[in-house]
């Protein structure tokens, strides 16, 4: 048999691959991560606000960032960093759009995408607002206050219950949201306290007793992984 100029026959060498072998391989290597696919939603509650900081009900009220909450917005940036997305949402309240203008300009990615919409805001505290929450429970009672805070379907005077937040919330995931992680994307919410807990409590079927003692610190990346059908899979603070 004639050897080549390396002293290899020219029968041992490596021939392509028949295409149909090949296709074959490709499908399952496409199919192995089609099995893996899984969209990432992360949850981000806004940044420390001023009224957070001097222990205010919010609610509507468009109230800044505090120092502090400046700083947990690069912070939970910093903890992005591996992440690249394709788009993100947030309210129309300043304190959650300047949480995700800081994060997206401490991990680079200030140009994606970003739709803003009150869908997405705080829950409405009605009459409460502005008022001191340690003061609210001298004169109402711990209980009572924690119901109003916490409660699903019970609203505080002139306000909004969870329900009600809820009510608005999850229609738009569902209709602006979810057919973009159904897509496989990866996908960055940065709003408020109780819309997100109204989020959080679809994600995990929560019932009502247990989204009262559910509580989403500012400022603390949230990471769902979703299946194709949009369910969530795991969660976990980064």
């Amino acid at each position: 048999m004639k050897k080549s100029a390396h002293g290899t026959a020219a029968s041992d060498r490596k021939q392509p691959l028949d295409l149909d072998l090949r296709s074959s391989i490709l499908g399952q290597r496409n199919h192995s991560r089609e099995e893996a696919w899984m969209a990432r939603l992360i949850l981000l509650r806004h940044g420390e606000s001023q009224w957070n900081l001097e222990n205010r009900f919010t609610g509507w009220v468009d109230v800044p960032l505090s120092p502090r909450g400046i700083q947990e917005a690069k912070n939970a940036g910093e903890k992005l960093r591996s992440f690249i997305f394709d788009r993100a949402f947030t309210s129309v309240l300043t304190r959650a759009i300047e949480t995700l203008r800081l994060v997206l300009e401490t991990i680079g990615q200030a140009n994606i995408p970003i739709e803003k919409d009150k869908a997405l805001n705080e829950r409405m505290y009605g009459e409460l607002q502005g008022l001191n929450k340690a003061d609210t429970a001298k004169k109402y009672g711990d209980d009572q206050v924690k119901i109003w805070r916490r409660s699903y379907d019970i609203r505080p005077p002139g306000g909004e219950s969870l329900k009600d937040t809820a009510d608005r919330v999850l229609p738009y995931y569902e209709s602006r949201i979810k057919p973009y992680a159904l897509k496989g994307e990866t996908i960055l919410i940065a709003a408020h306290g109780n819309s997100l807990r109204a989020l959080v409590m679809q994600l995990e079927q929560l019932s009502k007793e247990q989204v009262l003692e559910l509580n989403i610190p500012t400022g603390a990346p949230l990471l769902y992984e979703l299946d194709k059908n949009g369910m969530a899979v795991n969660h976990r603070y980064l």
